[in-house]
């Protein structure tokens, strides 16, 4: 029996979802005979490059495909070829590009007549996304409805999903939620189910997550999520995507209090990111972000907030809330309203929370006032547990600046209750420290002091130290769990009398780095020299 040939092993990987080695078969099969390679083969290694995170190679593949095609006359090839070519630059963010290769797809198109109106049709894919991008919501839901018609006649599953998809995500930027996460759903079952071709399943599951946790759908997310990492798992040689697949179990672990697994997932999606995934940029990034915002940790948040910016995603309202964090409520009043301003709705309820705590902590509490009956109007819109349990704490945040005591504490009985039933532990923490306001402000310091010291528990046990610094501030205390383990490091090298030169040669820093630890040091202590700082040291004990 002969030895399998290398197109042929090329072939048979690509079924087999082993990207690596199909990119390696395939590449032999062109040295040896390049003829000998059909549309579908120059397809699918142009599928497993790009899921390698090799898109200029990709790229190559397929404008042979579409070349070679136009030269035997099978327009519907190189119409395929154009299509898949659209969608590949779309995810990578090449949006003119993919626009020319749409285009030339379309002009195709309509070149072929009904019997290969099939082949053509993935070309339509593009177009149909590009009017929804550019905001033409009602051209593009026509366009999408086109390609259902035509996936329900021949039967194509792909296609199916694409209209699904595309369908729901117009929906949800109308404010029709629940109408597009059931058009999403239609979409997303085949495929974390596998019933979809690859490029498809990533396509429609990296969207459609993102609109899940962006709509507090918290069940979703979580089924959605664990899903779509148990189809990147079964492939061990795929690249792109598989970062997004992190990112997401990070935040959801960070939800859940669980800041140890989602700093590994974090870790491991910005590992993707550096092994070719780029659809990872701005996720990987924003994650990373997010968690050294919750450990006040801030040049290093805001440090990966302005990675996440470069790949052209708005980095809010992380950005925007870790500008809080470090006294800038004016400055993080300007961003908020600026990302909040012509977006989508589910954007802006994305937003909203975070506008009603720094609206209030910049003085406009009639700003904050808006912000959170939008919120919960949204909520009621589309109830869940989660968008329920933020909507009703946003509220209890206004009442209580408002000085409607009671109110506000129905308010935080209610999202404390339901960040406790879906497990969100600092959710329940918040809640506490808000109680402890102000029952504190009603009744005096002995009144809030139960809500506040469990606040402080869970603070503590997260890590979550700036929360933790709050408390203690209102006791005028300041506390060592407010610093990172770095600055401790440098807090008791300061205590021996070294310079900041000679901490930095100490710990292998740069001397810019150790003075922005001390400023950090500084900020949380609310210490103004190192003779203070020293002092301070040592009443805690820690040197």
């Amino acid at each position: 029996m002969a030895a399998p040939t290398a197109l042929e092993l090329g072939r048979s990987a690509v079924a087999d979802r082993r990207w690596a080695a199909a990119a390696e078969w395939f590449a032999d099969a062109q040295r040896d005979d390049p003829s000998a390679l059909t549309v579908h083969d120059l397809e699918g290694w142009s599928t497993a490059l790009f899921l390698r995170g090799e898109r200029n190679r990709a790229t190559e593949a397929l404008t042979t495909a579409h070349d070679s095609s136009l030269a035997r006359g099978d327009l519907a090839g190189a119409a395929r070829a154009a299509g898949v070519m659209s969608i590949q630059l779309l995810e990578a963010g090449e949006v003119a590009g993919a626009g020319v290769w749409g285009a030339r797809g379309m002009r195709l198109a309509e070149q072929l007549d009904e019997a290969n109106h099939l082949g053509a049709m993935v070309a339509l894919v593009p177009t149909a996304f590009g009017a929804m991008f550019v905001g033409d919501i009602a051209d593009a839901i026509r366009r999408f409805d086109r390609i259902a018609a035509v996936a329900d006649r021949f039967g194509d599953a792909d296609l199916a999903a694409h209209a699904a998809f595309g369908r729901g995500m117009c929906l949800t930027m109308q404010g029709r939620v629940a109408e597009g996460f059931a058009s999403l759903d239609a979409a997303m079952e085949p495929a974390v189910a596998g019933r979809l071709s690859s490029l498809t399943t990533c396509v429609v599951v990296r969207m459609t997550l993102d609109v899940a946790h962006r709509g507090f759908d918290l069940e979703r997310a979580e089924r959605w999520t664990t899903g779509f990492a148990r189809w990147c798992d079964a492939q061990p040689e795929l690249v792109a995507y598989t970062g997004q697949a992190h990112a997401y179990r990070a935040e959801l672990a960070t939800l859940h209090g669980a800041w140890a697994d989602a700093s590994a997932h974090a870790a491991r999606a910005d590992e993707s990111l550096r092994a070719g995934d780029f659809t990872a940029e701005y996720v990987a990034n924003y994650r990373l972000a997010e968690l050294h915002r919750l450990r006040g940790e801030l040049h290093a948040a805001e440090d990966h907030y302005r990675r996440a910016a470069r790949t052209g995603w708005d980095p809010q309202p992380g950005l925007a809330l870790a500008r809080l964090a470090a006294g800038d409520a004016a400055g993080a009043q300007s961003m908020i309203r600026n990302a909040a301003a012509g977006v989508d709705d589910t954007t802006r309820q994305r937003l909203l929370p975070a506008m009603v705590r720094i609206e209030l902590a910049a003085g406009d509490v009639a700003a904050a006032r808006r912000a959170a009956d939008e919120l919960a109007e949204a909520a009621r819109a589309v109830p869940t547990p989660l968008f329920d349990a933020v909507a009703a704490l946003a509220a209890a945040r206004v009442l209580h600046a408002e000085g409607r005591t009671s109110d506000a504490l129905g308010e935080l009985s209610t999202a404390r209750a339901a960040f406790a039933a879906i497990d969100a532990p600092y959710g329940v923490a918040q809640c506490r420290l808000l109680e402890g306001r102000i029952r504190r402000d009603a009744d005096g310091p002995d009144a809030g002091r139960a809500p506040l010291e469990a606040a402080r528990r869970g603070f503590v046990e997260l890590g979550a130290r700036l929360d933790v610094v709050a408390i203690d501030a209102l006791d005028g205390q300041r506390s060592v769990d407010a610093l990172t383990a770095r600055e401790i490091e440098v807090l008791r090298l300061v205590t021996t009398g070294l310079t900041n030169r000679g901490v930095a040669d100490r710990l292998s820093l740069s001397e810019k780095t150790v003075a922005r630890h001390l400023s950090n040091i500084y900020g949380k202590l609310r210490l103004s020299s190192r003779a203070a700082a020293t002092a301070w040291a040592y009443q805690q004990g820690i040197v």
